[in-house]
């Protein structure tokens, strides 16, 4: 019997279901979250790429084009924490069934509808105003799905098995990014770029029906959670589960290390070891858009496995070992591994900006984020480095001038600026790189992979562990969407901002590093863990 937050608790009520019953349980479970995460993470896969941006939020500034695709991204998230408590109530009230049904269903039915939204081109601003509407409902849908597949897995695990068992739910979050690829990577290889560019990446989102279809009719078999069958017997469901979250005793402490400790810091690395290599090896690095794809779903299927490892550990050394242990290691390792990626990715790109450094140097030399034309010349130089995706410092100097390898640039028009780029050295056609390079990215991917599997894998069972049954779909829902919803929401965004005003290509890093930081020193401090399968905040 496992202690759940001061709770006596045994989730399968002393009788275990039986091997066909748990695997049909998983793989429910397991498919649908796959699925789900799939209709959240196709926006970014195609949001790499510039698809989006151009569809939907055209700009003669790539930069802004680039900021306003990620900032509608982050909607979605922001809406996470709003479904959390709408689902989390409705999950603590009359099931966590029914309720990640309803879940999936609104949130493949706003995925294929992102499918049929016109461009811009057609209907003018309508078309990002029903974008960011879908993005709403996604967001609502997904901040209900996570915490009730997790809860239905841990509910029906024996002692011993909820790490093991629940870690297939938090691989299917990395399933989705994965599935996300494969489908963008078929449909691509189908149609002549031409027909892509027009109307077939659309597919991908249309695709996301078939997906629906498959999910409800597994989990239609699955019946409800036996835990919360016997709170509801029993009388003892929440009268109203949100305002329980935090009134009832201790859990405001439980909400606070599972926010800032654990949903924080486990986002920010999973995110920067997907999405931001994705985009930091198309964009900054130049890398051909399919083989970059290709290279990044080869690395984060074959991590997959690290999310089941580490959840089967955490059975048996407890949650927070594996967790503290890998934040420590991903403020140690993220820099060299980015490092490494980049210098694998495009060689001739890194020597030539460490053999010729460029330099922008005037007056006020500042870059706005969210001008269509720079107001000085020293921010339209910063711009046009910032599309090259060429890295560049900034110095103060009466007049504007530019230096490539020490070497001032005479004619500073964008022509001659790529001129004096390609005379330095500074090759930014899309490369595909060598098989040993693309070896090199794959052991980097693995490695981010591997940290995301240790503060990732045992996250469903040590979240359902810390919080008492009668609210725990709220209580849970709640600071894990808030985590996952703002602090990774808002990476890529952030990110962008921070590479776009320094010019370093790995300064966007900085942000995934100070939010890891401050999940380390809460989790060590804040999560209280006397033996395998008991944690909580005291």
């Amino acid at each position: 019997m496992a202690t759940i937050s001061g709770i006596a608790h045994d989730p399968t009520g002393g009788v275990g279901p039986g091997r066909r019953d748990i695997q049909l349980i998983i793989t429910a479970s397991s498919l649908g979250t796959v699925f789900e995460w799939y209709d959240f993470f196709i926006y970014a896969t195609l949001a790499a790429s510039g698809i989006i941006g151009r569809a939907f939020f055209p700009a003669d500034n790539q930069v802004i084009q680039t900021l306003a695709t990620w900032a509608v991204y982050a909607v979605g998230f922001g809406f996470r924490p709003l479904g959390a408590v709408l689902f989390g109530y409705l999950g603590d009230k009359l099931g966590r069934k029914y309720t990640f049904l309803v879940t999936i269903t609104l949130m493949g039915l706003a995925t294929a509808a992102v499918g049929l939204v016109p461009p811009a081109s057609a209907i003018g601003l309508a078309a990002p105003a029903i974008i960011i509407g879908l993005r709403i409902l996604q967001g609502l849908a997904l901040g209900g799905e996570y915490g009730g597949a997790a809860i239905y897995v841990a509910e029906h695990s024996p002692p011993g098995k909820s790490g093991y068992y629940t870690s297939f739910i938090q691989a299917s979050v990395a399933g989705g990014f994965v599935l996300s690829l494969i489908v963008v990577l078929l449909t691509k290889a189908v149609l002549p770029k031409p027909v892509w560019d027009d109307w077939g990446w659309r597919f991908p989102f249309l695709f996301s029906l078939l997906l629906l279809a498959v999910s409800l009719w597994m989990r239609l078999k699955l019946s409800e959670s036996p835990v919360f069958k016997a709170m509801k017997a029993a009388g003892e469901t929440a009268k109203n589960p949100f305002i329980e979250s935090f009134t009832y005793q201790g859990n405001l402490k439980r909400l606070f290390v599972a926010l800032f400790g654990i949903a924080a810091g486990l986002t920010v690395i999973w995110y920067t070891a997907m999405f931001t290599v994705l985009s930091f090896l198309e964009t900054t690095m130049r890398v051909q858009d399919t083989a970059a794809e290709l290279i990044v779903g080869a690395g984060a299927l074959m991590g997959l496995v690290f999310f089941v490892l580490f959840g089967r550990i955490s059975d048996s050394v407890g949650r927070k070992t594996p967790i503290v242990l890998g934040y420590a290691m991903t403020l140690a390792l993220l820099f060299p591994l980015f490092w490494m990626m980049g210098g694998a990715a495009n060689p001739a790109l890194v020597h030539a900006s460490k053999r010729a450094p460029v330099v922008v140097s005037g007056p006020n030399c500042s870059y706005e984020l969210f001008v269509k034309k720079q107001p000085t010349e020293c921010g339209r130089l910063l711009d046009y480095f910032s599309k090259k995706g060429v890295a560049y410092t900034k110095a103060s100097t009466p007049v504007t001038v530019v230096t490539i390898g020490e070497v001032p640039v005479t004619d500073i028009s964008d022509a001659g600026l790529d001129a004096a780029l390609a005379k330095a050295g500074y090759k930014l056609d899309k490369v595909i790189p060598t098989p040993a390079n693309i070896l090199l990215i794959l052991l980097a991917i693995l490695g981010l992979s591997a940290l995301s599997g240790m503060t990732y894998g045992p996250v469903a069972a040590l979240l359902t562990e810390m919080f008492p049954p009668r609210i725990r779909y709220s209580s849970m829902s709640i600071p894990y969407h808030i985590g996952t919803g703002y602090f990774g929401g808002f990476l890529p965004v952030i990110g962008q901002l921070i590479v776009a005003k320094t010019g370093n290509p790995y300064s966007g890093l900085w942000y995934t590093f100070a939010v890891v930081a401050m999940a380390l020193v809460v989790t060590a401090f804040g999560l209280h863990e006397s033996k395998p399968g008991t944690a909580s905040a005291d």
